[in-house]
């Protein structure tokens, strides 16, 4: 049986997370996490990926526009490595290159504004790096 995929925007205040559908084609965003320490925000991650059934997380990787990486890179792959270890579940890391942009600017487009536009920003983030990882061809026989 296939698995689910799930997409994790990490941030140091909010971790927006997405799920993608059984077929693997779909991904929707499914909350965030009001992150309070690096460790809780993982346990939780953790805990949301068992009860999704989750057969892989793709990790949003901060990858900066000239394809360097920054010191926010190595934060997310010790991130990745906490994931491995606690869960069992295979995490890739996949370029988050303008997702928080994007994101902006399609809440633009629907006039959302203020506390509703903070509160699903991460989320929003998330959604869209799993789908672009969803619609790459990396993720051919993958979840």
């Amino acid at each position: 049986m296939k698995k689910r995929t799930l997409g994790v925007d990490f941030g140091d205040a909010r971790t927006g997370l997405a799920l993608s559908d059984i077929s693997g084609f779909l991904a929707s965003g499914i909350g965030t996490i009001k992150s309070k320490s690096f460790k809780e925000t993982g346990d939780s991650v953790c805990e949301i990926a068992k009860k999704h059934d989750v057969g892989l997380i793709v990790l949003g990787h901060p990858i900066n526009m000239n394809g360097t990486l920054g010191p926010r890179s190595d934060k997310i792959k010790a991130f990745r490595e906490y994931l491995i270890e606690h869960s069992g579940i295979e995490v890739v890391l996949y370029d988050e290159r303008l997702s928080t942009a994007n994101a902006h600017v399609m809440l633009n487009m629907t006039g959302t504004r203020g506390e509703k536009r903070k509160s699903i920003i991460d989320e929003m983030s998330a959604c869209l790096i799993l789908q672009s990882y969803l619609d790459s061809p990396s993720s051919i026989y993958k979840s």
